[in-house]
């Protein structure tokens, strides 16, 4: 183990090997900062008390200067002799999750931001609230989400969530590397709510499409491009023309990052009737032509009644499409791709399907893309 005389010049210049490399402080005894591979860099102390070894994480060696570091080292250091805590350890697990999602939560859309604080209001601040999060443990985690299988869906949302926080919290000094208690957490198994269309409900999806294009253009393509090219509604209705370029949808901001559709035919056909009459390709028609079509949700309710449809949802037709292009001979990868999975497991579950069904699924479609559902 190396020994210097830390200097913030110093801690800056060191330089990442390909295994963790600890320096040690010349000047206070038991402090040093330890450098990971990756090239993260963090503060911490070392000291034996009464036979035992500790070793705990100060700060992050970027976020906190040498001088405030050695500060709390000194106070840490002197709380492990005295058998005590110092009280920058006994920070509270709410003050630590407030951190992150003032620091961490610029990388999460402001939809996701919003909905994952529902979750830590309501699923995991009423348990953790109060504890340190250095006493959090992976006993802890596993009695806290045992307490929630009587709602499964917020269980599997909220340990994500929960999971951040804690990895974070190793990032700022507050835990240890590596301790995240929430690292083996299974998800509960409940039923999919994946609904795929079948060949005769295609056709009569294709029947109602036409009947009210005359009467609902904008809303009847929207469908249709769902249909597809199996993208989410979001993603479609917020087309602009600048994202339709050489055959293909370039999205700047999809809800897993930037990706590019590739477009069939009819998809294209689609797009190249929309006038070019606004900066989005599906102008709203109530306020305009300055925003986009906010959503086609009432339309689809009213077209699925008329369909008799009533329980398909309208992400399911990207679950038609997924299930379709799947079982019709395109790999996981490829498929995953098309839908802009950054997980290919997340594409998995649409390989259940029956080959012979889905076989009838895609003539439908096939007549459904051509106009000549009858």
């Amino acid at each position: 183990m190396a020994t210097t005389r830390l200097t913030q010049a110093r801690i800056k210049a060191l330089r990442p090997r390909k295994s963790v490399r600890d320096i040690r402080d010349t000047d206070l005894k038991g402090f040093g900062v330890r450098l990971y591979p990756t090239g993260r860099k963090c503060f911490f102390i070392h000291s034996q008390h009464e036979g035992k070894r500790i070793w705990k994480i100060v700060g992050d060696a970027v976020s906190l200067s040498l001088e405030d570091a050695k500060a709390k080292a000194q106070s840490m250091l002197a709380a492990s002799r005295n058998g005590t805590s110092a009280a920058s350890e006994r920070i509270l697990f709410e003050e630590v999750a407030e951190e992150v999602f003032r620091r961490y939560g610029r990388n999460w859309k402001p939809r996701t931001l919003a909905v994952n604080r529902g979750y830590l209001a309501n699923q995991i601040l009423p348990w953790f609230r109060g504890r340190p999060i250095v006493d959090i443990t992976a006993s802890d985690v596993r009695e806290w989400f045992a307490s929630l299988h009587g709602t499964p869906v917020a269980a599997d949302r909220s340990a994500p969530v929960l999971s951040v926080i804690m990895v974070q919290a190793e990032a700022y000094g507050y835990r240890e590397e590596g301790s995240n208690p929430c690292k083996g957490i299974r998800r509960y198994r409940r039923k999919g709510r994946e609904r795929f269309l079948s060949a005769e409900e295609i056709r009569r999806l294709g029947r109602m499409l036409r009947c009210h294009e005359a009467i609902a253009p904008i809303q009847v393509a929207i469908i249709r491009l769902l249909l597809l090219t199996g993208c989410r509604s979001s993603e479609i209705v917020t087309l602009r023309w600048t994202e339709y370029r050489d055959g293909h949808l370039h999205l700047a901001d999809s809800k897993t990052g930037p990706r590019t559709v590739w477009l069939s035919s009819p998809a294209r056909t689609i797009l190249d009737r929309q006038p070019r009459s606004s900066l989005w390709i599906f102008p709203s028609n109530r306020t305009g032509k300055s925003v986009h079509m906010y959503t086609v949700g009432r339309f689809w309710r009213h077209l699925r009644s008329e369909a008799g449809l009533h329980d398909v949802r309208l992400h399911d037709l990207r679950h038609t499409y997924a299930s379709i292009a799947v079982m019709t001979g395109e790999n996981i990868l490829t498929v995953g791709r098309l839908l802009g999975h950054n997980d290919p497991g997340t594409t998995l579950k649409y390989t259940h399907l029956a080959d012979d069904a889905v076989a009838k699924v895609a003539q439908a479609m096939g007549s459904l893309l051509a106009g000549t559902a009858s």
